[in-house]
């Protein structure tokens, strides 16, 4: 069981995931930061107020924070439009390394297919 284990934690794409979530974690708390410390009070200065987070709606004994909410929408957008740009930027090098491939000329190809045709045909 432990040689399994050994081998299940030994394969790469495992190893990677690992990376990933812990990359992803301090990043989520790069654009919490940001978020918290830069945008909301841009955005609480249109409002009248610097902390979104405190904006709270009373209804009877209950409490709807949808500053918090505001908050959360806004990390998530941050954090989407990085991983699109993230992948934009992959796809251009995974573009250009395929771009990079000899490119076979159509008229060589079809007079090897011709040569092919001759020799079946002896």
């Amino acid at each position: 069981m432990f040689k399994e284990f050994k081998n299940f934690i030994s394969r790469g794409n495992v190893i990677d995931l690992a990376v990933g979530v812990i990359i992803g974690s301090a990043f989520t708390a790069i654009v919490k930061s940001l978020t918290d410390d830069l945008i909301n009070p841009i955005i609480g200065i249109f409002l009248g107020k610097v902390d979104l987070s405190n904006l709270v709606l009373k209804v009877g004994s209950a409490q709807l924070k949808y500053g918090s909410f505001i908050n959360s929408v806004i990390n998530f957008l941050i954090i989407a439009f990085v991983v699109f740009i993230l992948i934009k930027i992959i796809n251009s090098f995974v573009k250009k390394k395929e771009e990079a491939a000899p490119q076979v000329n159509k008229s060589e190809v079809l007079l090897e297919e011709i040569r092919d045709l001759l020799k079946n045909q002896k």
